[in-house]
């Protein structure tokens, strides 16, 4: 779906609280923090914005942001007994509503000093990321998108998750068409000005593989290698990709 210029200005607003989510959850990571400490940093956030979220009670999440360590790929449920240490990753994915548009973006960061194999992990994801925004362009097909990012990742010797992808976004958080983190053999649609899409690669150091666990959430790689995830919410426009979710 094509959003017109008001529609844009209502996802650039709650693109700026979700970057400003992100500056404030960063500002908190340290060893000792918990991710209920995180989960709490980004309430107070949207409740200083007057934003609503759109992680909270969806499908029953219980939390505002997800908070996902180390081996952990997506959707992590935040608690007062994960406590971070030194050396360890941790990926935070969330999101705002402002006057019925939605934002969203996640990042991976690490905990104090991490290991050459954490920081180049980071490092090819956000790079990833990206390359995949590169594509979004008119008159582009939506699947290059996945191409870049594979191609990326793979560069590096790691892999891309499949099961889990990126997505339209508008007045609600997942829309049509999904935005597939690799090539899935189809060119897609067409991209045309006034489109908004998240995109968001999560890639792993082993295999692609996943496990969901019993908490009914939380994603991890099948391997227990590390995992990471950038994300942000992006405009197609005449003069390039238009990234919403920074400050």
């Amino acid at each position: 779906m094509r959003r017109n210029a008001d529609e844009l200005a209502k996802m650039r607003k709650a693109g700026r609280v979700v970057a400003e989510i992100h500056e404030a959850t960063r500002a908190v990571l340290r060893p000792g923090v918990t991710t209920a400490d995180i989960d709490r940093a980004a309430r107070e956030v949207l409740e200083r914005r007057g934003a609503k979220s759109n992680f909270l009670n969806y499908h029953g999440f219980p939390a505002v942001v997800c908070t996902s360590p180390n081996s952990m790929i997506v959707h992590g449920i935040p608690s007062p007994d994960v406590v971070l240490v030194e050396g360890d990753l941790i990926s935070v994915d969330c999101g705002a509503i402002v006057e019925g548009y939605h934002g969203d973006a996640a990042y991976t960061a690490g905990i104090g000093a991490v290991s050459d194999e954490a920081a180049r992990l980071m490092d090819v994801t956000e790079r990833s990321l990206e390359a995949g925004i590169d594509q979004l362009v008119p008159g582009n097909r939506l699947h290059e998108v996945g191409r870049a990012v594979q191609q990326v990742a793979e560069a590096a010797g790691f892999s891309v998750v499949r099961e889990y992808v990126g997505h339209a976004i508008g007045t609600a958080m997942h829309e049509e068409p999904q935005v597939p983190n690799y090539w899935p053999g189809s060119p897609g649609p067409t991209l045309k000005t006034g489109m908004v899409f998240a995109v968001e690669p999560m890639v792993n150091a082993g295999g692609a593989a996943t496990v969901q666990l019993d908490d009914g959430w939380s994603v991890v790689t099948a391997d227990g290698r590390l995992s990471a995830h950038f994300e942000h919410t992006i405009a197609v426009t005449e003069d390039g990709p238009e990234v919403f979710t920074v400050l």
